[in-house]
């Protein structure tokens, strides 16, 4: 057999390997209530619920962090956080986690914050003016 077909093979296959991958990684947000009906991973946006409890005890388990959230259509669930709590969490505007419900709590094994800019207050008053005038 000739080297090249069997490159060519390997080329392709290499190329969905990597495809499949990719997609793995691009995917679209979604919220409690679709995340609780699909059995893979999936990343929820939400915000946190400054009115419900936060537990994070490093000394008992560092990797353990749970607190409550409201996703886009303002349904809330309790997160469970299987790594360490980020600092100023209680300051973040939202919060991105990846993960799966199992018992119904969803299971974050990652999470990304986004705090809010300095020059938020700034963005807010020019949007304002624009509309005004």
């Amino acid at each position: 057999m000739k080297k090249i077909p069997i490159i060519i093979v390997l080329l392709v296959g290499g190329a969905i390997a990597l495809f499949m991958t990719a997609a793995d990684q691009i995917s679209s947000y979604s919220t409690f209530e679709t995340a609780e009906r699909v059995a893979g991973k999936v990343k929820v946006i939400g915000t946190l619920a400054l009115d419900k409890e936060m537990i994070y005890n490093p000394a008992k388990d560092p990797n353990y962090f749970s607190f409550y959230a409201n996703d886009e259509n303002g349904q809330q669930s309790k997160v469970v956080f299987l790594g360490e709590k980020p600092q100023d969490f209680e300051r973040s505007d939202q919060v991105v986690m990846t993960g799966k419900f199992k018992d119904g709590v969803f299971v974050a094994t990652e999470m990304l914050t986004k705090c809010p800019s300095k020059y938020k207050d700034e963005e807010v008053f020019v949007r304002s003016n624009a509309k005004a005038g």
